[in-house]
């Protein structure tokens, strides 16, 4: 379980509720291992979100500790990362993290 901080979770109040759930279930993804953003949506109950789950987690204030970089497109495409280094920094924490996925994905859309 991640802990927060103060400053953490006025961050946190920020966010709408959608958000929220976003980055919780997004806290959830263990080292190594990667999911898609229609996995995402699906498993906070909103199946047909994979787009907006991407845009909640480009407003991630609390990368690295809420892992968005361990999140993908369901094509295997690393996908975006708003993060410094955009999508080859999101592969290099990947590849850090030993995701195997990433023999066949793909930086960038």
């Amino acid at each position: 379980m991640v802990e927060y901080g103060k400053n953490q979770m006025l961050l946190l109040q920020t966010l709408t509720s959608f958000e929220m759930k976003v980055l919780l279930e997004c806290a959830k993804i263990p080292r190594g291992r990667v999911c898609t953003y229609a996995q995402v949506a699906a498993a906070i109950g909103k199946p047909h979100a994979a787009r907006a789950v991407g845009n909640a987690l480009a407003k991630n204030q609390l990368a690295p500790i809420i892992p968005c970089h361990r999140v993908i497109r369901s094509d295997g495409k690393i996908g975006n990362y708003s993060g410094k280094g955009g999508a080859a920094a999101k592969r290099k924490m990947l590849e850090s993290e030993g995701a195997g996925i990433l023999q066949h994905a793909k930086v960038g859309n």
